[in-house]
């Protein structure tokens, strides 16, 4: 059984930074897409980054107000995706949450919560002015 973990919310203020980390265990993964979405009080759940590989092909993508301040990464040995998140802003105040594919995505479908096979339990992210 898959599980993901995520770590390194918190509080902090305009133009600071944090580091997100989802874990993933119970299974190693040849091809698969992790993906951050986050969901802020009273709105939807969005897409925000999402990771995808297959061999060593890898793919990052970006929704377009975060694209030059977040960067996905991944630790292959340590089955851990990151996402780094500086010069952050009110409006990225959320609950941030982890979520895998068993496969690599097409890139239409990154962005549909339905193609992700597994979640973790989120971690706020508080942005203050």
């Amino acid at each position: 059984q898959v599980q993901l973990v995520e770590s390194g919310g918190g509080s902090v203020q305009a133009g600071g930074s944090l580091r997100l980390s989802c874990a993933a265990s119970g299974s190693t993964f040849s091809s698969a897409t992790v993906a951050w979405f986050r969901q802020a009080p009273g709105k939807e759940r969005m897409f925000v980054s999402a990771l995808r590989w297959s061999g060593g092909n890898t793919g990052t993508h970006y929704t377009e107000s975060v694209k030059g301040r977040f960067t996905i990464s991944r630790d292959r040995a340590r089955n851990v995706v990151y996402l780094q998140m500086s010069s952050l802003r009110p409006e990225d105040t959320a609950v941030y949450y982890c979520s895998l594919a068993n496969s690599r995505l097409i890139v239409s479908r990154l962005w549909t919560e339905d193609n992700y096979d597994y979640w973790g339990q989120g971690t706020q992210v508080t942005v203050s002015s």
